[in-house]
This record gives structure tokens, sequence and C-alpha cells, in this order.
């Protein structure tokens, strides 16, 4: 099923296609002109901006909570009638420290909050928390994809796996524009959606 965009696209390869090359070009936008960093780190309204900033010329839904119920393989994301609560909650968690941070990004990815793109949008609402409480990013390039993909399908149980591989990847090189575009690969996510496709329940 292909989601309906804004440009009349029906075919869902070339909806990927489109939405990834239209999506890097915002979040190149977005970092280069500072917006980013004038955002609240950690908050669901900056994850909301940056999925809207991302994804507004593709689709309505753009920075909007999903009205549907999604799930990934067996795997079902927060349910719709708890989503604003889940996402409050996860708004007040702490992100002092690394740990923190990552189990705040581990939470608002099972919240799920839109419909699509969710994994790019928090990728980057993740790097703007690390690198405005601790001065690092991740550098994406160091983070096996297989790897990152199995340690968030564990991360609701177990969380040591991703806390492990992210904070092998950590660099103070924050205002690298190639580390940050890295983060928002389209690969990330696309190779593993046939794997965790997600549906409407």
């Amino acid at each position: 099923m292909t989601l309906e965009n804004k440009l009349g696209i029906t075919d869902s390869t070339e909806l990927a296609r489109v939405e990834e090359k239209l999506s890097k070009k915002k979040a190149l936008q977005l970092f280069e002109s500072g917006y980013l960093d004038s955002l609240e780190a950690g908050t669901y309204r900056t994850l909301s901006i940056i999925h809207k900033y991302l994804f507004e010329e593709i689709y309505d839904f753009a920075g909007k909570v999903r009205n549907v119920n999604l799930a990934k393989s067996s795997f079902r994301f927060a349910p719709v009638m708890y989503l604003e609560a889940a996402l409050e909650s996860v708004e007040k968690m702490p992100q002092s420290t690394f740990d923190e941070i990552v189990e705040k990004y581990v939470e608002m990815n099972i919240a799920h909050p839109f419909r699509e793109g969710n994994g790019r949008s928090t990728r980057i609402w993740l790097d703007l928390m690390l690198r405005k409480e601790l001065g690092l990013v991740i550098d994406w390039s160091k983070v096996d994809k297989d790897d990152y993909l199995l340690a968030m399908e564990r991360s609701p149980i177990k969380d040591v796996e991703i806390k492990y591989l992210l904070k092998q990847a950590l660099t103070d090189r924050v205002n690298d524009r190639e580390i940050y575009m890295k983060g928002i690969d389209h690969s990330y996510y696309y190779e593993g959606y046939s794997v965790y496709k997600t549906e409407e329940l």
C-alpha cells in the first residue's frame, strides 16, 4: 500500500525514492540554516517541528500525531488512544546523561508518533539532545545497520545493546555535515522495512 501523498505518487518504490531525495534536501537545510540549534532539545514539539520540516512537501500529516495504530513485525507501537499520554511521559524523562538520553530515544521510538518518517526524525532529535547536553553526536557511519535494527527491535525489553552500539560511535564532531547527514540516510530505514514492515491494524 502506497501512502497518500501530496505528489500524487502511486508506486511505493518511486515514493520511497522521491521521499528520500526531498527529506535529505530538507535535512541539510535544517542543519545549515542553524534553525535546528534554536530548538529545545528533548521535547515532542521539537520532534514534531523536525518531522514537519523534513516531510511537509510530501505528506499532509507531516508533524502531526498519527491517527492509526501501527506495528512492525510482531511489535505494536503505542496505541493511538494512549499516544498523547505516552508522548507527555517521554517528554518528562530526564536527559542529562548518555544513558538517560538513549532511554528517552528508545521510549520515543516505542511511541512512534508519526505515520511515516519516525526513524529519520527521531535520530536528528537524538543527536540534538546529545549535542546540547553532552557536546557529542553519533557518527552513524560507525553504526552497523543490521546491528542497529536488531538492537532497536529488542530495545523495549533490553536497551543494553543499543546503548553499547551508540556509545561506541560517539564523536565530538558536532558540526560535521557528513556525520549529521549519515543519520538520516534512508537506507537505515529502508533496509529494515521488509523485515519490520509497518502495517495498519
